[in-house]
């Protein structure tokens, strides 16, 4: 757990490290973004930002996509992955929004879940990137990286979420966010910690749980030595 002075330092790291916070999926308006955020599931941003384009260009409003056939849509973003899932979603996300919103993406969670396809990640996206609001995108960047911090012990979204969401400024939420993306790309991956040039490593419980490890290994090696 992290208090909210020990959260407002390292908010203020990642800003003086990741002076530019935006999200890595290329959209026009919030549709295309709803979309963008569908397709990525399982899926890498660079991916999906080589697909979105011929895919708008051939349907290129809500009633484009809502008027498609899914086979038509499937066509174009299986390189994406789970093609035929992806593009039901689509597909009917758009015709709600056409038929029940009058083409106009919700400003608030209640009615984006409503949406086929849409969860709370990808909601908390919109709100936070189209609409201003305060958000937390639990992704698998934000996960890990709440959990390695020492924010929360869980892999449960919503709790990651929430946690959050109670000790990060309301201001600061969207674009933290992102940061936690670029910096989980870049240094804390999935694959290795590289704690040596994380500009977070002392606020880090993984960093000083790792720094423990290594003291007690050296003790012991000591011990060896003096009994041999």
């Amino acid at each position: 757990m992290k208090t909210k002075k020990e959260t407002a330092l390292i908010v203020a790291a990642l800003e003086n490290e990741y002076p530019l916070a935006e999200c890595f999926l290329d959209s026009e308006n919030a549709w295309q973004l709803l979309v963008a955020v569908r397709l990525s599931a399982q899926c890498t941003d660079l991916r999906v930002n080589a697909t979105t384009p011929a895919l708008f260009a051939k349907f290129p409003s809500i009633s484009a996509l809502a008027d498609a056939d899914p086979k038509d849509i499937e066509e174009i973003v299986k390189p994406c992955g789970l093609g035929k899932s992806k593009a039901r979603d689509i597909n009917l996300c758009m015709k709600m929004l056409r038929d029940e919103y009058n083409c106009i993406v919700p400003d608030n969670m209640e009615n984006l879940l409503k949406l086929p396809g849409v969860g709370r990640k990808s909601a908390n996206l919109i709100l936070g990137d189209v609409f201003g609001k305060p958000a937390i995108v639990a992704d698998t960047h934000c996960i890990r990286l709440a959990n390695r911090l020492g924010f929360i012990k869980s892999t449960d979204p919503v709790k990651v979420e929430m946690e959050l969401k109670r000790v990060v400024e309301p201001a600061k939420q969207n674009d933290f966010c992102h940061r936690l993306v670029e910096h989980g790309r870049a240094v804390c991956t999935a694959r290795k910690a590289m704690c040596d040039k994380c500009v977070l490593a002392e606020y880090c419980a993984y960093k000083k749980a790792e720094d423990k490890k290594a003291l007690k290994s050296a003790e012991k090696a000591v011990k060896k030595q003096k009994l041999a």
